[in-house]
């Protein structure tokens, strides 16, 4: 059975694949940049929904030290690789979930007094900064990363895809499909398994195949072992 991974793994989590079975392609459908940004003088909370995100604060910190007092701050996270991001760096994690709606609506329950600066990418999803400016939550967006598409077309049949993010469907699927290309009914038993690493990346793989399965946990580990249980 052949495997494309969307991200480029690592010795270990390619041997997981190799060793049942599987061929293997790997690469980056995307890309990631840092762009330059200035850390707000006061945060009295913080919000993380991934992990590039946290990487690019971290930098600042450690290139242009500010009066930012890591201690001081409330750290909202999406995720468990950010999370864990976070706390071996430093910062103590308030409040966590394993999606962006389910986080805003812990703040909206628990913290609608308070501020928040959302450091995130600029093509970061509607969720967080929509409900919480519905319900009157300030909430102030610090643009710290940008993602750069990577489409590359494959001539080859696929039994599975390994996706990580909603950014990494549409460069694979600019590559080897028009978007919005809707798949004929008849011929969908045909087409690869799509595994997402959430409900947020199965839904961007909506459009395009309902031949979808989400890995229990947000991690890339999790997305390999479910193809391995699956295929």
């Amino acid at each position: 059975m052949k495997i494309l991974s969307t991200k480029k793994l690592k010795p270990n989590q390619q041997a997981l694949l190799i060793s049942h079975g599987f061929t293997l392609v790997d690469y980056n459908a995307i890309e990631i940049t840092f762009i330059d940004f200035e850390i707000p003088l006061k945060i009295e909370n913080a919000i993380f929904t991934s992990q590039n995100g946290v990487k690019a604060f971290l930098k600042l910190l450690q290139s242009a030290p500010s009066n930012v007092n890591k201690a001081e701050i409330k750290i909202f996270s999406r995720g468990q690789k950010t999370k864990m991001l976070l706390e071996e760096n430093g910062l103590k994690v308030t409040e966590s979930a394993n999606y962006s709606a389910d986080l805003a609506q812990i703040i909206i329950k628990d913290y609608t007094k308070e501020s928040f600066h959302f450091f995130c990418g600029e093509m970061r999803r509607d969720e967080m900064p929509n409900t919480l400016k519905a319900s009157k939550i300030d909430c102030f967006e610090v643009i710290t990363y940008k993602t750069i598409l990577k489409p590359r077309k494959f001539d080859q049949k696929w039994d599975g895809i390994l996706f990580y993010s909603p950014s990494g469907v549409e460069s694979y699927f600019i590559g080897n499909k028009q978007l919005g290309e809707a798949i004929p009914q008849q011929v969908r038993n045909d087409q690869p398994l799509l595994i997402c690493i959430g409900k947020t990346t199965a839904d961007a793989a909506l459009k395009y195949s309902d031949h979808i399965v989400i890995a229990p946990a947000t991690t890339l580990e999790s997305v390999i072992d479910t193809a391995i249980q699956t295929l």
